[in-house]
C-alpha cells in the first residue's frame, strides 16, 4: 500500500518506469536548459546518458469501504501506438502483477475512473481475446470526461477505437463531467488543457486529502515552474492555467499529491514559493 486517507487506501498500480523522451522535447516551451532544472528539482528524473526522462507510467487503486476505484489504466498490451514504439505492441504482466499484489483481481474493480483519454492512461480498459478488444474488467463502470469522449469521438484514433469504443458498445461506459463524485469519498476536480475533458481526482476521508494529478502536471519541477508546457498537451495556454489553478488549491489545503508523472515515490506536497511553488516529497 502507497499510503491510506482516512477510511481509504491508496494502492500505486505501476506499468512501466523507464527512460522515455528528451526533456527538450517533452518540455519545448522551457529552454534548453531544461534537462538541468528538471534533475535539480527532482533528482533522478533524467538518465544521464541520454538526457530522456524516467517517466512512471502507472495507475492509482482506491479501495474504499464501499467500492474497488482504478484511476487510470496505463498502457495495456497489444495496444497501436506508433509513434511511441516503447508503448507499441507491448507484451508485459507487471500491470496485472501489482494489481493482484493489492489483493484485486479484473472481476473485482468496481470503476475504472479516466482522468482523460490518452494511451498511456486507457490501454488497460481492453484487451484482445480472440482477436477481439474486450473490456479488461468485466463488472466495472468506466467513467470518461465526457468533452474527451466527444472530441475523440470525432477525432476517432487507435487508442479511442481500441481503448474507449469498445467499452461503449459493451454498455460500460459513463460520460461523466467535471464536477462529477463518486459517493462521498471521491471527486472530481477540473483541469482541461492536456485534453478538452481532463480532470485531477481528489480523496477525502477521515480529514485527510490526496489529489491525483492526471497529466496536469508532469514533473515535479513544474511546481516551479506551471509555465512550461507538455509535448502533448492540446492546449498549452490552458493547461498551464489549470496547472496554477490546481497547485494553488493543494498548496492552500494542504492535500497530499500523487503525481501521476512524477518520479517516485510520486507522492509529497505543495507548498507556495515566490510568484510560483515547491515540491516536497514523500511527506
Amino acid at each position: 500500500m502507497l499510503c491510506k486517507i482516512g477510511e481509504v487506501e491508496v494502492w500505486r498500480i505501476l506499468e512501466i518506469y523507464g527512460p522515455f523522451l528528451e526533456a527538450e522535447a517533452l518540455f519545448p516551451s522551457a529552454g534548453p536548459d531544461v534537462a538541468r532544472i528538471i534533475e535539480a528539482h527532482a533528482p533522478g528524473s533524467i538518465e544521464a546518458a541520454t538526457g530522456k526522462m524516467i517517466l512512471p507510467v502507472q495507475g492509482f487503486l482506491l479501495k474504499t469501504p464501499d467500492h474497488v476505484v482504478l484511476v487510470d489504466a496505463c498502457v495495456g498490451n497489444d495496444k497501436s501506438v506508433p509513434h511511441l514504439p516503447e508503448w507499441h505492441q507491448r507484451k508485459g504482466t507487471r500491470f496485472m502483477a501489482a494489481l493482484a499484489a493489492a489483493g484485486v483481481g479484473p472481476a473485482d474493480v468496481d470503476y475504472v475512473l479516466c482522468t482523460h483519454l490518452h494511451p498511456d492512461h486507457v490501454g488497460w480498459n481492453t484487451q484482445l481475446v480472440d482477436g477481439r478488444w474486450v473490456p479488461t474488467f468485466p463488472n466495472a463502470r468506466y467513467l470518461m470526461p465526457a468533452a474527451d469522449v466527444a472530441y475523440y469521438a470525432a477525432n476517432p484514433n487507435e487508442t479511442y477505437e481500441e481503448s474507449v469504443l469498445p467499452v461503449i458498445a459493451a454498455g460500460q461506459a459513463e460520460e461523466v463531467g467535471p464536477d462529477h463524485a463518486l459517493g462521498d469519498l471521491i471527486d472530481l476536480i477540473p483541469t482541461p488543457g492536456h485534453t478538452p475533458g481532463h480532470v485531477s481526482v481528489r480523496v477525502r476521508s477521515g480529514g485527510a486529502e490526496v489529489v491525483i494529478t492526471g497529466d496536469a502536471l508532469h514533473s515535479s519541477a513544474q511546481c516551479w515552474h506551471p509555465e512550461w508546457h507538455f509535448r502533448f498537451d492540446g492546449d498549452g495556454a490552458q493547461a498551464a492555467v489549470s496547472r496554477r489553478v490546481l497547485l494553488e488549491s493543494v498548496s492552500e489545503s494542504g492535500a497530499r499529491v500523487l503525481g501521476s508523472h512524477f518520479c517516485l515515490p510520486s507522492l509529497g506536497r505543495v507548498r507556495a514559493e515566490g510568484a510560483a511553488f515547491a515540491w516536497d516529497g514523500d511527506v
